[in-house]
């Protein structure tokens, strides 16, 4: 299966800098709206049979073009969320951010007990993110598209991709509706193909 991983566009969070996490999350901007607009043309042809959207009404409204434009219905997933920023909700100070990042990428090097203030550990966010993506793979679609978050897609593609370094997600940024290309299953496990427009080497690292 094909299963691309697509950020949501532009919210007025992203524009303030906040870790605005919480359900049911802002809209889009007029220019994440456009970027949605956008994204429908830019995976025209791609064979898009089954498309998914997170809980947050940003992933919803940036799937809706798509949905239109290869003619399936969104699907929302219970797990593709993103990653909850407990207590530091709203935040937009250095040290927060530096929090909240800390503690994603310790997951994406293995420490899954490492948990956000206030709210969930590693293990918690692998469980419901690995369920949803096992869920897609079993469907019986071809090529998947599914809406989610930046800090989760680069989180998860890092821990479960064979052929890049643990560290790549935090080394390597997703700009709004970026979009990432994986090949194979859960049960065979994850090749990433491609980052937001940079193919990558799909030998299993070492």
């Amino acid at each position: 299966m094909r299963l691309l991983l697509i950020r949501h566009g532009q919210t007025p969070g992203n524009v303030l800098g906040q870790l605005d996490t919480a359900f049911p999350g802002p809209g889009l901007t007029a220019l994440g709206t456009l970027q949605a607009e956008t994204l429908a043309t830019t995976l025209a042809g791609s064979g898009v049979d089954a498309l998914y959207a997170s809980k947050l009404l940003r992933a919803q409204l940036t799937a809706e073009p798509l949905s239109i434009a290869h003619g399936v219905d969104v699907q929302v997933s219970g797990g593709l969320h993103e990653i909850g920023a407990g207590d530091l909700e709203l935040r937009a100070d250095r040290a927060s951010i530096h929090r909240y990042l800390e503690t994603v990428y310790a997951w994406g090097l293995g420490d899954l007990d490492a948990r956000m203030p206030g709210g969930d550990d590693g293990h918690e966010f692998f469980g419901r993110f690995d369920s949803d993506i096992a869920a897609m793979a079993n469907s019986g679609a071809e090529v998947v598209a599914a809406v989610s978050h930046g800090a989760a897609i680069r989180v998860w593609v890092s821990s479960r991709a064979r052929n890049v370094l643990p560290s790549f997600g935090a080394e390597n940024a997703l700009d709004n509706t970026g979009i990432v290309t994986l090949e194979g299953s859960a049960a065979s496990g994850w090749t990433l193909t491609d980052w937001a427009g940079t193919p990558l080497d799909p030998a299993p690292h070492s």
